[in-house]
């Protein structure tokens, strides 16, 4: 008798827990954005992508053109060292190696980790994000929602109603005019990758090591 009284209690218990649990999630408001589609339409961003695109560009063709000076240097190097002393052999073959070491060590500094090319982005892009987040806050806090998520990130959204889409409401409040959507376009749509375009962290051709 106590064992069937003590299951009927805890089924009871869980039962008003579930309705409690249930009836808060329905009192809870959510909404959602699409930071890919507001950054799209923040004249801003795009100036600053297409500077740092331009920088990205002008910085591996720095690189590229100093693989290139060294290419010719051990070239030059394995067509007269037949004609050069050992001395002379060994001064050339460690202007080589420090050459090669030089454009590493400048390759990394523009593209590396926390490199000129991501402290540019962080000047330029990051506050901007920070504009939109506390835009995303200020909304949140004013309409009382409690989650709202962003449709371009890594949360996978297998259906969003667009009427708790506050994409335009975010650029409205940040001073933009929202883009006209046509049908199934637009903050509806998933977006993609906010980054900027990911860095050539490649080495561009080098030669190869001179032979001692």
């Amino acid at each position: 008798m106590k064992k069937a009284f003590s299951s009927r209690a805890l089924f009871a218990a869980f039962t008003i827990l579930l309705c409690f649990a249930f009836s808060t999630s329905q009192a809870q408001k959510y909404a959602y954005v699409n930071t890919a589609y507001i950054l799209d339409n923040i004249p801003d961003y795009k100036n600053a992508q297409q500077q740092l695109d331009n920088l990205s560009i002008q910085w591996q063709k720095e690189i590229e053109d100093k693989y290139a000076i060294i290419d010719k240097l051990y070239k030059a190097y394995q067509a007269e060292q037949v004609l050069l002393t050992e001395e002379m052999k060994k001064r050339r073959q460690d202007e080589i190696t420090q050459k090669e070491k030089d454009v590493k060590d400048l390759q990394k500094q523009r593209f590396g980790y926390e490199g000129d090319l991501f402290k540019k982005k962080q000047e330029m892009v990051k506050p901007i994000q920070d504009k939109i987040y506390n835009a995303v806050k200020k909304l949140a806090t004013d309409q009382s929602y409690a989650v709202i998520f962003d449709k371009s990130g890594d949360l996978i959204m297998l259906y969003a109603n667009p009427k708790y889409d506050k994409s335009d409401d975010i650029l409205l409040a940040l001073g933009f005019k929202p883009a006209k959507k046509e049908s199934g376009s637009g903050a509806a749509k998933s977006g993609g990758d906010t980054s900027t375009p990911a860095s050539p962290d490649r080495a561009p051709s080098k030669t190869d090591e001179p032979k001692k």
